[in-house]
């Protein structure tokens, strides 16, 4: 039973503090399009995608007028690629050329994102797998709505240490291919550990092989909900700064609850997930950094900071599994330095470096997520930063990713503008010191003892 004072509660989140579903996300998946023909799979593909999407758009614009709830993405996932496209490519260009239909069935449907152009790779990598990924950064620069992501990781099967190298050349491509457009080509590509797959938020969105055949996920979003809400409470300890949080946490995600039922239902799709993440916006108030100043640190990347962020993140999630039985995707904290004024601000002023963002990322959703490197970056110091976070998400048995974007033409002190809700970031400093002979070693590092839990 939902009384006066919830409703007018609601609507003061969404008018003053900006709550909103971040992205209702229609997973779709392919695996019964699968051709050795490579024109008859792109036929497929396309007329799978739009009869199941077609009112995706229009959906989550009826959903948002009836309840009065921002609905601020409505994007799609796809089988991984990879899988699908194996009995017909030959070639990267024939990978690529998938993406561009990809690409244009987003654009038919009016959804603003579609992931899934993706390979599972975390033990070895089949010749499909590793054409798709050598293909990327002509598919991204090709493709205007197009996200990759690449697992190369996981806590039940170590890390892939020749994908890890591998990866670090082809974001580096990725960059040069897009470097007109200030590498943008790197937002768009996710290299993970443990990928989950059900996560709705982009660009590491794939629709994975053990989900059904459709499926909505939705995301919520409230950083600035949150932050309000501590205001009320400054200076408390931190019983009551717990409370507070994990309160707040079951509001919000009720909403999402609700749009995912709603959205379920006019579509007549199964409803699969709440992934409660609380994910910044470049907007004034909407900054997981601001709610960790709240907490009671100077800046984000002061010491203390990851206690604060383990603490926001474990709340959020414990206030949101009483609100859902159907809590997945990564639902907690995101960091993200491009998308959070407060994260800018404290890069900007010298609080928060590389090394600090790396250890944060033990405790929150995600790992180091958006942030813009000199674009004279080598490509084994990329693939180190990507080891040592597959590292943290393997052996802590949480998923972990990287979207490090190395700017070509950009140095540290410049700054880069990507615009929308991808914000502007500052090129962060990276270690300059080599791990060539360690990343050249190849092979894979085994999983940890505790992997072996039959």
């Amino acid at each position: 039973m939902i009384n006066f004072y919830e409703v007018n509660e609601t609507n003061q989140m969404i008018e003053k503090e900006h709550l909103d579903v971040r992205t209702i996300t229609l997973g779709i998946s392919l695996l019964d399009c699968i051709d050795s023909d490579l024109e008859r799979l792109k036929g497929k593909i396309y007329a799978k995608i739009y009869e199941a999407s077609v009112n995706l758009a229009e959906t989550g614009e009826k959903i948002a007028r009836e309840y009065g709830i921002p609905i601020i993405n409505k994007r799609i996932s796809v089988t991984p690629i990879a899988l699908v496209g194996g009995a017909a490519c030959r070639s990267e260009e024939d990978f690529a050329s998938i993406a561009a239909t990809l690409d244009q069935v987003a654009k038919d449907v009016g959804v603003n994102f579609i992931g899934g152009y993706s390979a599972l790779v975390s033990k070895g990598m089949t010749r499909a797998d590793e054409m798709l990924i050598h293909s990327i950064p002509l598919a991204l620069s090709k493709t205007e709505r197009v996200c990759s992501s690449v697992n190369v990781g996981s806590t039940r099967t170590g890390i892939n240490m020749d994908a890890v190298k591998l990866m670090g050349e082809v974001i580096l491509k990725t960059a040069q291919y897009t470097k007109e457009d200030d590498s943008l080509g790197c937002a768009k590509l996710v290299v993970f550990c443990n990928a989950p797959d059900d996560n709705p938020f982009m660009a590491g969105a794939f629709h994975g092989v053990t989900e059904t055949d459709k499926v909505i996920n939705v995301g919520v979003s409230g950083p600035g909900v949150v932050k309000t809400a501590l205001e009320a409470v400054r200076g408390e300890n931190f019983e009551v700064l717990c409370e507070t949080i994990k309160r707040t946490a079951f509001k919000v995600t009720r909403v999402g609850q609700l749009v995912a039922q709603e959205a379920s239902k006019l579509l007549h799709v199964p409803f699969g997930i709440v992934d409660l993440s609380l994910a910044p916006t470049p907007a004034i108030g909407d900054s997981v950094a601001d709610i960790l100043c709240e907490m009671g640190l100077e800046y984000a990347g002061a010491p203390g900071t990851t206690a604060a962020l383990a603490v926001l993140n474990d709340q959020v999630k414990k206030g949101g599994v009483m609100a859902s039985s159907f809590v997945g995707g990564l639902s907690g904290a995101f960091i993200p330095v491009s998308e959070d004024q407060g994260m800018i601000d404290a890069v900007a002023s010298g609080a928060l470096s590389l090394e600090k963002l790396e250890a944060m990322t033990c405790v929150c959703s995600v790992g180091l997520d958006m942030i813009a490197i000199p674009g004279n970056t080598k490509a084994t110091t990329i693939s180190g930063i990507l080891a040592d976070e597959m590292a943290i998400g393997m052996v802590n048995q949480k998923t972990t990713a990287v979207r490090l974007i190395p700017v070509i033409g950009k140095e540290v002190g410049d700054n880069v503008e990507f615009g929308g809700l991808l914000g502007h970031a500052p090129i962060m400093p990276v270690n300059r010191f080599s791990c060539d002979a360690f990343i050249n070693r190849g092979g894979r590092i085994p999983a940890p003892i505790h992997s072996f839990k039959n």
